[in-house]
């Protein structure tokens, strides 16, 4: 069976495309400046696009950073519509939303209950009271847009208890986690953070941390972020001796998070100038005609076009720009230059002789399909993660798959014409840069620097060829005959075995989820307040509320068994704390005041009144005009006991398990939501699309067998890479989705390029044909990779986790893809590749 699947012949595509594409560059070869001048044209008229870009930016983190269709989201709806909350009784446990609010966390390394830093509190908290902020020509302070229960607004507990005065924290024993006063009870953990208590004893001896909220009304956006900004500004020098104070806001981290595409703006002008540096040094050869310095260069100029037409025509047409696509320049850069190193290599290798448009012909149909299997391969993977449900990954692949589709498109227009225009001055043997005609040799009596600086077009009189360049011909005489001899092909497959088993190894340990932290740059303040709420305020998770869908009889002795056997379930669970609902605080209430319940009637009677002195649960249930209750809800406190992923599914496995129609919801599920889908979807695109990228391996590289070695090349690159970005520290999440998606293309180009030139070759012997492929590849393999590393170099000082992943991951695809294009693949099909006839394509 290998032996006819490997004996097949699938250049019925392959052939007539070669044909196609050599016709193509005699054409453009013929008429170069229509191919240069039209993408110029086209590029500023769909550049124009960018004048639309800050109307199309789309930063909102749970739009693009959460799931689309995502449960959490159905869920929330449901709360919304079945418990609207009221402004007059603002209760945060109640919140579907994060909220409005601006909150600061004072530390202390030894004890925050002490007198001093009490004062240095309370003085903090006057301020922020008391500060007046300008709206529209009028003045307002913190009461004018508070959150109120019962027309005061909403107080911190710490500070009401101690009834804002530092001297009575000697005479107030607090006790931990609640805190009972005045028939009151409070919850402390809320409050207080990194708690000590006394010996046996639930009273407080110290504590190292104090967090403040201050919840504002939602009624006026626009006003209440002034206030938020003027809390962010009087907050961020108010550390004294006894405190040290971290904060943040609701809207922090959309603010921070937004600043992110600024912080690299810089870096693309660095990138761009040692991607043009290294590609001209690259390209530099000694002979002042035959060097292709313009060439690199209009290879740069080209991507950048590429980016040009492809941002525009979709800011065009109204697509939201995420500030993950600001990663795309780096990406269509690397993939550029790599097409033209493959082309600049094949032009070389054309007669010197021909013409122009026979020379670039004869390049086209060495080169063309080539680079057509990568670029094709990689705009499919992009397309393929389209599908993704994470709009930050949606709109990064459709904007870095089009601009992709535009660089393949000026690659062989733009670029191509560019090589005619440059073959044109060779043909003339003029200078490369003051394009006057020189001579091949000056006289002897001539000074070196003149040979140097004066002559050139040089090329093998034999071969009627360019001279080979030394890396070409190290890859010739030197490496590939290296890596024929059966003792290195050995150390190859064990240096592989290691790659895959330590790969594998951080395939099992990679996490999953993005930490919300990481969307803001390293040197925001939200950073230290995250910290702090870690590092003191951890052993208490999120208050989840159960909401019960469907109307029970809460007087009926046995529904009320069925609700107490739900709540015992969520109680038994070992990160669940303990239980706040309506109907045990109902319960209680009979009971002490010694009502019968039993009935429908007396429950509904007696139920008004409670509500009337508990005037906060009447938003848990949801009651008709004749007291009928359709649903209503409770609330569990959970435990950082578990993964967060672990406690969602777990609670929402319970609340299934349950006889009656629960549902579990907080705001945080929203973003939890991510694990549930981060890992399957991933797989599932990767899977696909290295299928994808094995047909049209098939379909366009001549060798059945040797298009499964690229499909396995592609697996074997993702592997690598998703295994060492764990032990690198990157988790799954829909960053990286973005990369590992991007890393389906990447990984097929360098495997690509060599089995089909390894195909193509007209040797008969396996070792002769690889060392042929590494001869004709090697080089601009080692260029495309050196300049894409090089590129994205600088993304690794960036201060923003999200391009510093990128950086990560493309440096991973790179290095990886380029281990298996010029080491792995090689050997792999010298062996596997059966004999040189099974492998053999067209001339």
């Amino acid at each position: 069976m290998p032996t006819m699947m490997a004996r097949l012949r699938t250049d019925c595509i392959e052939r007539p495309l070669r044909i196609c594409f050599e016709l193509l560059g005699h054409f453009i070869g013929s008429h170069p400046w229509l191919f240069c001048i039209t993408p110029l044209i086209l590029s500023a008229c769909l550049g124009s696009g960018f004048y639309l870009l800050k109307d199309r930016m789309s930063n909102n983190i749970e739009e693009q950073f959460t799931p689309v269709d995502g449960r959490a989201k159905l869920e929330r709806k449901y709360i919304q519509e079945t418990f609207p909350g009221t402004y007059s009784m603002f209760s945060p446990l109640r919140l579907s939303t994060d909220g409005n609010y601006a909150t600061l966390i004072a530390t202390s390394d030894r004890n925050i209950l002490t007198v001093e830093a009490l004062q240095d509190i309370l003085h903090l908290d006057s301020r922020v009271k008391s500060m007046v902020v300008q709206f529209d020509n009028q003045e307002f302070e913190y009461v004018d847009v508070c959150a109120e229960v019962m027309g005061s607004c909403t107080s911190n507990d710490i500070l009401g208890i101690i009834q804002y005065n530092a001297n009575n924290i000697d005479t107030v024993n607090l006790t931990f986690p609640w805190h009972y006063s005045d028939f009151r009870s409070f919850a402390l953990y809320l409050s207080l953070g990194s708690v000590t208590l006394c010996k046996e004893s639930s009273v407080v001896e110290r504590a190292k941390a104090i967090q403040l909220h201050y919840y504002l009304h939602e009624e006026n956006k626009t006003k209440t972020d002034l206030w938020l900004e003027s809390f962010i500004h009087l907050v961020s020098n108010a550390s004294s001796a006894s405190i040290q104070v971290s904060y943040s806001t609701s809207t922090s981290m959309q603010w921070e998070f937004e600043k992110s595409p600024a912080s690299v703006v810089y870096l693309f002008s660095i990138t761009y100038a040692i991607a043009i540096t290294f590609s001209i040094i690259s390209c530099w050869r000694l002979d002042n005609v035959r060097t292709k310095v313009w060439v690199a260069a209009c290879g740069v100029l080209s991507t950048g076009l590429a980016v040009l037409s492809g941002f525009g025509v979709l800011l065009l047409l109204d697509q939201p720009f995420v500030m993950t696509v600001a990663s795309c320049p780096f990406m269509i850069l690397g993939i550029g230059l790599d097409d033209m190193f493959i082309m600049i290599s094949c032009w070389q290798r054309t007669l010197v002789l021909n013409t122009v448009p026979d020379r670039l012909a004869d390049t086209y149909r060495d080169a063309a399909v080539s680079i057509s299997i990568t670029s094709l391969t990689d705009a499919l993977a992009l397309f393929l993660g389209y599908n993704s449900p994470f709009g930050s990954v949606r709109s990064f692949c459709l904007y870095a798959g089009i601009s992709v589709c535009f660089c393949y498109l000026y690659s062989i227009t733009f670029l191509g014409a560019c090589m005619a225009l440059n073959g044109q001055r060779e043909a003339e043997n003029k200078h490369w840069f003051s394009c006057a005609k020189i001579p091949e040799d000056l006289p002897s009596s001539n000074c070196r620097a003149s040979s140097i600086c004066c002559v050139g077009g040089s090329y093998d009189r034999m071969t009627e060829k360019e001279e080979t360049e030394l890396m070409s011909h190290i890859f010739e005489r030197f490496y590939g005959p290296f890596l024929a001899h059966k003792l290195v092909k050995a150390c190859v497959f064990v240096i592989y075995a290691c790659y895959l088993a330590v790969s594998i190894y951080g395939c099992f340990i990679l996490k999953e989820g993005l930490d919300i932290k990481n969307l803001a740059l390293d040197d925001s303040y939200i950073i230290s307040y995250y910290n702090d709420q870690r590092q003191h305020f951890s052993e208490y998770s999120c208050y989840v509320m159960v909401a019960v869908k469907q109307p029970l009889l809460y007087w009926d002795e046995v529904e009320r068994k069925h609700l107490h056997s739900c709540i015992s379930k969520f109680e038994s669970l070992n990160f669940v704390n303990s239980t706040f609902a309506w109907f045990l605080s109902f319960q209680r209430y009979a009971n002490a005041t010694n009502l019968n319940i039993s009935s429908r009637e007396a429950f509904q009677t007696h139920l008004r009144p409670f509500l009337e002195l508990n005037p906060m649960f009447k938003q848990d249930i949801n009651m008709t005009t004749d007291n009928e209750i359709l649903a209503s809800r409770f609330f569990i406190q959970t435990l950082n006991r578990t993964a967060v992923e672990n406690m969602m599914t777990t609670l929402r496995k319970t609340a299934e398990d349950c006889p009656a129609v629960l549902l579990v919801f907080h705001p945080a599920f929203i973003y939890f939501d991510q694990y549930t889908v981060i890992m399957d979807n991933t797989v599932q695109t990767i899977l696909v699309a290295v299928v994808v990228m094995l047909v049209v391996s098939l379909l366009l590289i001549p060798s059945p067998l040797c298009s499964l070695w690229v499909a396995f090349a592609i697996c074997s690159v993702i592997v690598g890479v998703a295994g060492f970005m764990a032990l690198w520290g990157v988790n799954l999440d829909s960053i990286s989705m973005i990369n590992l998606v991007m890393c389906i293309g990447f990984s097929v180009d360098f495997s690509a390029h060599i089995s089909y030139s390894f195909v193509s070759s007209p040797k008969s012997d396996v070792n002769e044909k690889a060392t042929d492929a590494l001869a004709r590849l090697g080089y601009p393999i080692l260029q495309g990779a050196l300049s894409t590393i090089l590129g994205v170099m600088v993304l690794s000082t960036s201060g923003s986790y999200i391009f510093r992943t990128f950086f990560k991951i493309v440096f991973l695809v790179i290095t990886f893809g380029l281990l298996h294009g010029l080491l792995f693949i090689p050997v792999f099909l010298t062996l596997f590749g059966a004999c040189g006839k099974w492998c053999e394509g067209p001339i």
